[in-house]
């Protein structure tokens, strides 16, 4: 898949590994950007990029991934200004971390992962970039049907690509109850929404980054960082956001890759 003058939609967008990818196919010709983030600092990443270019792509849309209505505004507005979006990375995510049963030395009393935490995380990292990817899907679905085309056939381009972002947690990892389940999820949306998309041409694939040098890694610590991540990483470094992104590219632009795609530097959670 060419991306050169085709539009795109990244959520997360304003720091982290959205940030990175929004770069990524900005120098690497996007027509149109929309990026999604909850933070105003996503204003200042889409100035950053339409200063960089000869013309303006990006397009900043503040909201919350999880509203119904600020989606389908956020497409509206990408198609109206750039055109149809055929390429998402819903990258947008949260974590909530705590053991799930933990006992209180004081009392002796087990303390319990909330619920309500568990159903917040699998609500962004599982619920929106579905919601996020079946939008994508139908807005492709009834372009193809305003232009006459009917379902897609081998001899047509590829019409769209979506990335999830899933997580080397989803291979379970202490203390990430909801994340790793939200994570894990992808991969059963990913596979049964690629099955379905193609019939309108597109194709759905999952990125499992490793610990990533992003703000959501950061918010570990240092010392949680060096001593319980470090050692399990054949790189002995953080990833950085620039190495997923460019996986992510190349996993948008070359059809013949399906499924899942490990980008985790060799780490390996500890038992």
């Amino acid at each position: 898949m060419i991306i050169k003058d085709k539009v795109a939609v990244v959520t997360g967008a304003g720091s982290g590994i959205g940030h990175a990818v929004a770069l990524e196919l900005a120098e690497r010709g996007i027509r149109g950007l929309g990026l999604v983030d909850t933070a105003e600092n996503v204003i200042a990443v889409a100035r950053g990029i339409n200063d960089r270019l000869e013309s303006p792509v990006a397009e900043a849309l503040i909201g919350d991934v999880t509203d119904d209505e600020f989606r389908a505004r956020a497409f509206d507005l990408v198609a109206d200004k750039f055109g149809v979006p055929t390429i998402l990375v819903p990258s947008a995510g949260i974590t909530r971390d705590q053991l799930s049963v933990k006992l209180d030395d004081a009392t002796g009393k087990a303390i319990r992962y909330p619920l309500e935490k568990f159903r917040e995380v699998v609500e962004v990292n599982l619920v929106a970039p579905s919601a996020w990817a079946i939008e994508m899907i139908a807005r492709v679905a009834e372009d193809r049907r305003r232009r006459g085309l009917g379902s897609w056939t081998p001899e047509e381009d590829i019409q769209g690509t979506i990335v999830f972002l899933g997580s080397v947690s989803s291979h379970g990892n202490a203390g990430q109850v909801a994340y790793a389940a939200s994570k894990s999820g992808l991969e059963g949306v990913a596979a049964t929404l690629g099955k379905e998309a193609m019939n309108h041409g597109v194709r759905c694939a999952v990125i499992h980054p490793g610990y990533t040098d992003t703000p959501m890694v950061r918010a570990l610590g240092q010392e949680y960082i060096e001593k319980h991540i470090l050692p399990h990483t054949q790189l002995r470094r953080l990833i950085t956001p620039a190495e997923i992104a460019d996986a992510i590219y190349f996993l948008i632009t070359n059809s013949a890759v399906s499924g899942q795609l490990w980008a985790d530097a060799g780490w390996h959670p500890s038992v």
